[in-house]
């Protein structure tokens, strides 16, 4: 049902703007986090000064406060830009996870219909050979021979065939649990720096409220 929701050629349509949309982001994001460094240098300096030219409070208050703000959006703009990378990668691995799936699937299906011929081939080579244990004269016996070689070549190409797909489908099986494992740990990646993000963005809220208190 998911396989046929997301082929539907609207989405291809879309796939262009939506990396457009992204690569945007990206930029956007990379210029916050440059402009958040140049704040908080320039209001740290400004902060060492001020503190060692022991100016009014007022000003020195106004002074840490912009300081704050700019390592603020320091953080908010890294992490941003940080877990936005790592949702892209998590899609990406998605995707290559569900195309395995699907493969995985299609080779299964030529597993069994691979061994369903040779089993069939199989079971006509005994009901030869049983002809063969009979009387017949010799013209006979002659094209039964061919036709016994013809199908021996058949069963014996069937069957490097089968072996074939069947390595096929045990690398696509391998690839596939590559792919999941990777995919899981990236959750838990994911799971722990959005712990750690909210942890620091309480923090931070804290530390606000003394600054307005």
């Amino acid at each position: 049902r998911w396989q046929k929701i997301f082929m539907f050629p609207l989405w291809s349509k879309m796939a262009v703007f939506w990396n457009k949309m992204f690569l945007t982001i990206i930029v956007l994001l990379i210029v916050l986090f440059l402009d958040a460094i140049r704040e908080v240098r320039k209001y740290s300096s400004v902060h060492v000064n001020e503190k060692a030219a022991n100016v009014n409070s007022s000003a020195f208050d106004h002074i840490q406060m912009k300081l704050f703000r700019s390592q603020r959006n320091l953080y908010l703009s890294g992490f941003s830009l940080f877990l936005w990378l790592v949702l892209r990668r998590t899609v990406t691995l998605l995707t290559q996870l569900a195309k395995e799936m699907a493969s995985h699937a299609a080779l299964e299906t030529q597993v069994n219909d691979a061994t369903e011929a040779a089993k069939k081939y199989m079971a006509e080579n005994e009901r030869l050979q049983e002809a063969l244990s009979g009387k017949g004269d010799g013209k006979k016996k002659e094209s039964t021979d061919a036709t016994e070689a013809k199908l021996k070549e058949e069963v014996e190409h069937l069957k490097a065939e089968l072996q074939k797909t069947s390595n096929a489908f045990h690398k696509a099986k391998t690839e596939v649990a590559a792919v999941k494992k990777q995919s899981e740990g990236l959750r838990r990646e994911y799971d722990h720096l959005m712990k750690k993000f909210e942890e620091l963005q309480q923090s931070l809220n804290k530390a606000e409220d003394k600054k307005d208190l």
